[in-house]
């Protein structure tokens, strides 16, 4: 399996480019496989083709904004679990986009470290859900647990398939 496979693959989607180009080039460096787009329509058509375990969605956009873009993709890609960030936080959206399927909302600016384990903890559950219709890979997913923490998430990856 080449190192490539064993990255959690993530598409981060926001409007502000510099923001866009920072996350992805530090979570580049923590492992992440990253893909990235600016708005709304892109993003779909890169979702369509790369098979993504975990998304970034700003809320705020251009056109499309990222709660229509979370029921589009949360729709096509089934596993797909969907982080929202903000800088316009409210009860309101936080509570549509949790009705909608995101895993969680977080405001900017964000802590970086945060956001990283939130990232883990969205990729996870991804896998859960995935396993829970597949009984011999939920099987291997309980021995799983009971063996050595830090090799856990690296055998999670190699249990998975291309079903995004």
């Amino acid at each position: 399996m080449s190192d490539d496979n064993k990255k959690i693959k993530l598409l981060i989607v926001d409007d502000d480019v510099k923001l866009l180009n920072t996350m992805s080039e530090r979570l580049g460096l923590k492992d992440f496989d990253v893909s990235t787009a600016t708005d709304g329509k892109r993003a779909i058509k890169v979702a369509k083709r790369g098979q993504f375990d975990v998304a970034i969605l700003d809320l705020k956009m251009p056109g499309m904004d990222g709660l229509d873009l979370l029921e589009i993709l949360k729709k096509k890609h089934k596993y797909l679990e969907i982080i929202m960030l903000t800088g316009f936080a409210s009860v309101d959206t936080a509570v549509e986009a949790g009705k909608l399927g995101a895993f969680t909302y977080l405001e900017k600016p964000y802590d970086f470290g945060n956001l990283v384990q939130k990232l883990k903890e969205a990729y996870e559950a991804r896998l859960k859900k995935k396993f829970q219709d597949d009984p011999s890979r939920m099987e291997e997913l309980q021995k799983l647990s009971m063996g050595d923490p830090l090799s856990v998430l690296a055998a999670l990856r190699r249990l998975d398939d291309d079903v995004k």
